[in-house]
């Protein structure tokens, strides 16, 4: 007979998704904070793309494997997802605590490897968790709900770069003083949140059966790497189509994280890091504030999602979405009063509220129960992959083609997000049927 997931309260539903709320307040600092740390700290703008190979290198190497990991574990106390994310999120938030200290370049770069490891440790295991803990009706609120809590998160991380600026006054070390109270914050919020999901959220025990084959394999440090294989081999059609949309969304995605601060800075304040320090210090600050409404516009907008998913279909919800963020993207740079982003990066809002949920649902119907953890973990897989080759060939393109101009930059972006509209139309994907069948 085949298990019956119980229905989950929508506050149920939202315990179990608080900790994603801390997971993301430090993807939030990673996206906005870390490229003006960077530049605080010498760098040239060419070196920016491949110091930000931290977070592709251990989203690659980290996140399968963990997933991989986590589907062959089972603890009566601590069950078979969290044990990864609060060890993740304690990583977390040890490397926030010391990031702002960081009194060189290499220094900040060296901490943010670590940072990255432990957000894509606790990371991975929480998709995952989404999908053991709902059935097909409710995993559209379960994977929205991280939309939401990710909104929330960056949203907060985001704004703390305009806020703190005005509290925190001076320079401590090699740094800001603000920076220290956003990245403290941060740390607080990384292992808090996790360990209220921990509470407040059960996981779903195996059967008798299910425990049987876990206790009956072979273990080694080798069998995560072949389950990693197999997984990739057996991969449905559909998880290929949605690689293809992700090798041009998330390359777009690192080339709008990496040079949004200087675009802004460049067509507002018409300043650069090093011919007007001061200027770029509040276009750093300015663009917190625009990337935190972009989130807000993300929580805002997330849950709404769900319906037109149900009704529409999550390819079309998605596409659709994502011809917002491009065109977001292609206005962005050519905007010169600073109050007129606010509206060029709502489609972006739109299309990340998207992004962190939707494609998700255009897969799970596909992927084996026992195979949950591996397959999300290959999913970012296909995240990182484009990142990793992004920070590889950017800083040529970039000095090559586009000038060394960081407006370039995000209009390159938007043309990118196009391609990914096309590619996400062509999917060929079921899952309509199935939500709607549930």
């Amino acid at each position: 007979m085949k298990f019956k997931k119980p229905k989950l309260s929508f506050w149920q539903i939202w315990n179990m998704n608080i900790g994603f709320f801390g997971i993301q307040y430090s993807f939030g600092l990673q996206q906005s904070a870390v490229t003006p740390i960077y530049d605080f700290l010498g760098a040239d703008p060419s070196q920016i793309p491949l110091l930000h190979l931290a977070g592709p290198m251990t989203g690659l190497l980290i996140q399968p494997l963990i997933g991989a990991m986590s589907d062959k574990t089972w603890h009566p106390k601590f069950g078979r997802r969290k044990p990864y994310f609060f060890v993740g999120a304690l990583i977390c938030s040890i490397c926030l605590l010391a990031f702002p200290f960081s009194s060189s370049l290499w220094m900040a770069a060296g901490l943010l490897w670590i940072l990255d490891a432990g957000n894509n440790t606790a990371m991975e295991p929480y998709r995952a968790f989404i999908a053991d803990k709902l059935d097909a009706e409710q995993q559209p609120l379960g994977f929205q709900m991280q939309s939401f809590f990710t909104g929330i998160g960056q949203v907060l991380a985001n704004v703390s770069l305009f806020i703190f600026p005005m509290i925190f006054i001076g320079t401590t070390g090699s740094l800001p003083t603000w920076v220290y109270a956003s990245f403290f914050l941060g740390a607080v919020c990384s292992i808090g949140s996790i360990l209220w999901t921990m509470k407040t959220t059960n996981e779903i025990p195996p059967t008798e059966e299910e425990l049987a084959v876990l206790r009956s394999e072979k273990r080694s440090v080798f069998h995560p790497l072949i389950e990693i294989y197999e997984a990739i081999g057996d991969m449905p059609k559909v998880m290929w189509q949605l690689a293809l949309v992700y090798l041009f969304q998330w390359y777009a995605l690192f080339c709008y994280w990496q040079n949004s601060s200087k675009s802004i800075a460049l067509s507002v304040w018409n300043a650069t890091p090093k011919s007007n320090p001061e200027a770029y210090e509040q276009a750093t600050s300015w663009t917190g504030l625009v990337n935190g409404w972009y989130n807000a516009v993300t929580f805002l907008v997330a849950f709404a999602l769900v319906g037109y998913a149900k009704k529409y279909s999550p390819k079309r919800v998605h596409a659709f979405c994502l011809l917002l963020a491009a065109i977001g993207f292609l206005v962005f740079p050519h905007i010169e009063n600073k109050n007129l982003l606010f509206f060029a990066i709502t489609g972006f809002g739109i299309g990340w509220a998207s992004i962190m949920g939707i494609p998700y649902l255009m897969v799970v119907h596909d992927i084996p129960k026992e195979r949950y953890g591996v397959y999300m973990g290959i999913i970012n897989m296909m995240i990182v992959i484009p990142m990793l080759l992004q920070t590889i060939s950017f800083g040529y393109i970039l000095e090559h083609f586009l000038d060394n101009d960081p407006r370039n930059a995000i209009t390159f972006a938007g043309v990118l997000l196009l391609i990914s509209v096309i590619c996400t139309l062509l999917i060929n994907s079921k899952a309509k049927e199935k939500i709607a069948a549930a």
